[in-house]
């Protein structure tokens, strides 16, 4: 079939709305028609380099939609069912996922190509072959998933929040809960407040941090973080040092996240000037580039202040367990979703959608694809 679909054919290009051709689903393989995708800082990385991947690409991996057909020996889901994508996707048969890691499948080896585990890409533009972003292309009206990236959700859960916990909200709430181990009483920081650093927020506070610590510059970022819990904000690490020093009573947060739109050394800096003895560093933040994401450590000082250094890939979440149980936590009321959703965009406003993001407009931008049908 034929669909509409936001496509980067080059670095340092905007996304251009394009139609392409879907393929048919072939064995383990599920057609989907999407519904809402959100603006993630990921693709807006992908517009500067794609590591390991290649172009022209289908950007999109956080996304919600409605299964049309399946191929082959797909039995988790079938046409009708309502999905949430996993922009991680998980066999439950490789080492990791049988160790309780599936953040870390084998089968995510091709994310950065699109290639779907069957050897297929998904999407054919002029004849040529091309993938979608994390082997989703959420940003396309149709797509062509792995059934190893299609979360089964109850049909009553409405697909715009649905979208959000395909990425930003796993990813913050499990870089605090997971990754970072917070704990009942602790002092947590959270460097970076936009759709992830909202949600590390609201992990803490699950996790009964007696203090979270909100850091950014954008005012708008800094209020909505107070509304979901956020005991302080400020704009800078400086003042957020100050201030963990003072709520620990002398040695520092126990948890720092850092969840800023790019990383770099000079954010690891502040983020460790937060860091108390004993505590953990949760980089869960990207840079545009592989180099970009390089940071120094003050070896002497993680030794005797014995500091823990954590990578965060997806909080460190099982998409098959943790994508229904955050639903379930929004449906009892325990888990904002609905108010992370600031503006709604139609494919064609998609680049618009991105620059309000870096104007510090938007917690989280959607793309609606009823919009543009």
């Amino acid at each position: 079939m034929r669909t509409r679909a936001a496509v980067l054919r080059e670095p340092e290009t905007e996304y251009e709305i394009v139609e392409l051709e879907v393929l048919d689903p072939g064995p383990g393989e599920v057609l989907v028609q999407m519904a809402y995708a959100g603006l993630c800082h990921s693709d807006e990385h992908l517009r500067h380099s794609n590591p390991g991947g290649r172009y022209p690409i289908v950007g999109g991996h956080e996304g919600s939609g409605v299964v049309q057909a399946v191929g082959p020996g797909v039995t988790a889901v079938a046409p009708g069912d309502h999905v949430v994508t996993s922009f991680l996707p998980a066999c439950g048969h490789c080492r990791f996922c049988a160790a309780g890691r599936s953040n870390l499948c084998d089968k995510g080896a091709t994310i950065a190509s699109g290639q779907l585990p069957s050897g297929t890409f998904p999407f054919r533009l002029d004849g040529e072959p091309l993938g979608g972003f994390c082997m989703i292309g959420a940003f396309a009206e149709h797509s062509l998933l792995s059934e190893f990236s299609c979360v089964k959700i109850d049909p009553w859960l409405p697909l715009d929040t649905a979208a959000l916990v395909a990425c930003s909200v796993p990813t913050g709430w499990g870089s605090a809960v997971y990754s970072g181990g917070v704990r009942p009483g602790d002092t947590v920081v959270v460097l970076g407040l936009g759709g992830v650093g909202a949600n590390a927020v609201q992990g803490a506070v699950h996790a009964g941090a007696l203090h979270v610590v909100g850091v950014d510059p954008v005012a708008l970022k800094r209020e909505f973080a107070e509304s979901i819990g956020a005991t302080h904000t400020v704009g800078t690490a400086g003042e957020a040092a100050d201030l963990a020093r003072q709520l620990s009573r002398g040695t520092g947060a126990e948890v720092v996240v850092v969840t800023v739109g790019r990383m770099s050394a000079e954010v690891m800096t502040d983020a460790m000037s937060c860091l108390g003895k004993g505590g953990t560093l949760v980089l869960t933040a990207l840079g545009d580039r592989v180099s970009d994401g390089n940071v120094g450590l003050a070896g002497q000082l993680a030794t005797v202040f014995e500091h823990r250094i954590q990578g965060s890939l997806f909080g460190s979440c099982n998409p098959f367990r943790d994508i229904p149980m955050l639903l379930r936590l929004h449906e009892e009321g325990r888990l904002e979703l609905d108010g992370l959703i600031t503006r709604r965009y139609a494919l064609d406003e998609l680049n618009q959608g991105y620059r309000d993001q870096a104007a510090g407009e938007t917690i989280r931008g959607l793309l609606d694809h009823s919009l543009g049908r």
